[in-house]
């Protein structure tokens, strides 16, 4: 909402000119309007900082789509290559249609009712007077980011139309409900519902470890899960064999790229930036934007730099992909509470991000569990933790700012706020656990069983690139297809999709 606007009336101006002023009346209010003037182009100037601001933020949010896309590329083998990035093109652009359509609708469409919204599909009655069309456009950066989330566990054995079921339905239907749950200001559980608050706190989870992460982490589990390793991803005996991915350049150019586009997705979440918390101080919420940009980077840093030394602990090497999933993993964490602790509770949350990562990573081994990217692990694992590290370490000064309407006393465990956050934010890790379980759990049984879902293992050794989609990524030579063997580019049948 904008500021209230400045006024002025012109019989009180009037009464000041004195009793020798000829119309004194008059000039008050050809006064008065100039002024009203000046104060509405201030009005207009807020919206279009706020608006500009929020479309930066979104476009950045984007770009994290091309970190995705190497990061995946790069994690998976070179016979795979097209594929996945594929995948990553049609997550944003079905994404798009069905989030459009019915995804934000669901989403943020009040008023409603505490379980999912029932305004604004097909953005009608955008914008309003809560709502623009750069609030669409943000949201929408954030749903594909889950989707393409899910996409790295089931890499390199997925038939393509289960793509393209799986990622509408997430992009349509499973994330904008989680959504609604914890960001709308009707959600049973968001901190935004002033009204009926979970425990008296509701759910802080500022730009979406549980929204976002844990649910694209989640999905991806069960996808990973329901179709089995890749082939050759254990021995005989039950033994890891590391699938390395092709291009460790693709896997850092991909990092990097996210963690440019990161600073879209946790500092942007505040939506506006031309807020004064108090007037005419050097103090606003474009300080706590800066403050939210810091946190993300020392949660980052520190988990990248944890991984490192801790996976050398454990296998005897510097693995710059096991650092840049730390790295990632530790902004996953932060992601929560980026807006509302202190810096130094940020490196606490990265630190701890590695070792959840790490620990998670080995648990899936041991149960042979296989996904290329640890994307379950990851985001899965340290969105968990990072909820509980914002019920923990959320202070009450920050925690007012950024959610004035929101009655006083409930903030961190650690910083004197009480149980009340952290018990409300147990009840998020299991309402998302339950949720994403029954939808995209039975989604992808289902996928299975209509033969939808899984590869021939045939395809799978040869590569979906040359079976799925034309040919390898790569080129070497001129006469790269005559080396091919036997192996050849058919049409693929309706129940080989």
């Amino acid at each position: 909402m904008a500021s209230p606007p400045l006024t002025c009336s012109p019989e009180q101006l009037a009464s000041l000119f004195g009793p020798n002023t000829t119309n004194a009346l008059g000039a008050a209010e050809f006064i008065c309007g100039h002024f009203s003037t000046v104060s509405d182009k201030f009005i207009d100037a807020g919206y279009a900082i706020d608006s500009t601001y929020l479309l930066f933020s979104a476009y950045l949010v984007f770009s994290m789509q091309l970190g995705f896309a190497m990061l995946c590329a790069g994690s998976v083998r070179a016979k795979n290559t097209m594929n996945i990035m594929l995948t990553n093109v049609l997550d944003a652009a079905a994404g798009g249609l069905f989030y459009y359509l019915f995804g934000f609708a669901f989403a943020f469409g009040g008023p409603s009712n505490g379980f999912i919204g029932k305004h604004f599909f097909g953005l009608k009655e955008i914008p309003s007077d809560s709502f623009d069309y750069s609030n669409f456009l943000y949201q929408w950066a954030f749903a594909i980011a889950a989707a393409g989330i899910t996409s790295g566990s089931i890499a390199e054995r997925t038939q393509f139309v289960a793509y393209l079921i799986y990622s509408s339905f997430l992009t349509g239907f499973v994330y904008p409900v989680v959504s609604h749950w914890f960001w709308s200001s009707d959600g049973w559980a968001s901190a935004s519902n002033t009204s009926n608050l979970l425990f008296g706190s509701g759910v802080i989870d500022f730009a979406g470890s549980g929204v976002v992460h844990m649910v694209g982490g989640i999905a991806g589990f069960y996808g990973a899960l329901i179709e089995g390793p890749r082939v050759g991803r254990f021995d005989h005996a039950g033994r890891s064999v590391n699938l390395r991915g092709h291009s460790a350049s693709l896997v850092v150019l991909g990092t990097f790229l996210l963690w440019f586009g990161w600073y879209g997705f946790n500092p942007g979440s505040f939506n506006k930036i031309f807020v004064a918390y108090s007037s005419g101080n050097y103090y606003g919420q474009w300080s706590a934007v800066g403050r939210t940009a810091v946190t993300t980077t020392l949660a980052g840093c520190t988990a990248a730099l944890t991984t490192l030394f801790g996976k050398r602990l454990l296998s005897g090497h510097w693995n710059v992909t096991d650092v840049c999933n730390g790295l990632l993993g530790g902004f996953a964490a932060i992601t929560s509470g980026c807006s509302v602790v202190d810096p130094w509770a940020a490196i606490i949350c990265g630190f701890v991000a590695a070792l959840v990562l790490i620990g998670c990573n080995k648990l899936a081994e041991t149960l042979k569990y296989d996904d290329p990217l640890e994307a379950a692990q990851l985001h899965g694992g340290c969105g968990a933790w990072g909820i509980i590290f914002t019920a923990l370490f959320a202070t009450k000064r920050y925690v007012n700012e950024v959610y004035p309407d929101r009655p006083d006393g409930s903030y961190g465990l650690f910083m004197g706020g009480g149980g009340r956050l952290l018990a409300a934010h147990l009840i998020q890790i299991l309402a998302i656990v339950a949720w994403v379980s029954v939808t995209m759990g039975s989604l992808f049984w289902f996928l299975r069983w209509m033969n939808l879902l899984r590869i021939s293992e045939e395809d799978e050794l040869a590569g979906m690139d040359l079976t799925r989609h034309g040919g390898f990524a790569y080129v070497y030579d001129d006469e790269a297809s005559s080396k091919h063997g036997n192996i050849q580019l058919r049409r693929i049948s309706n129940s080989g999709a």
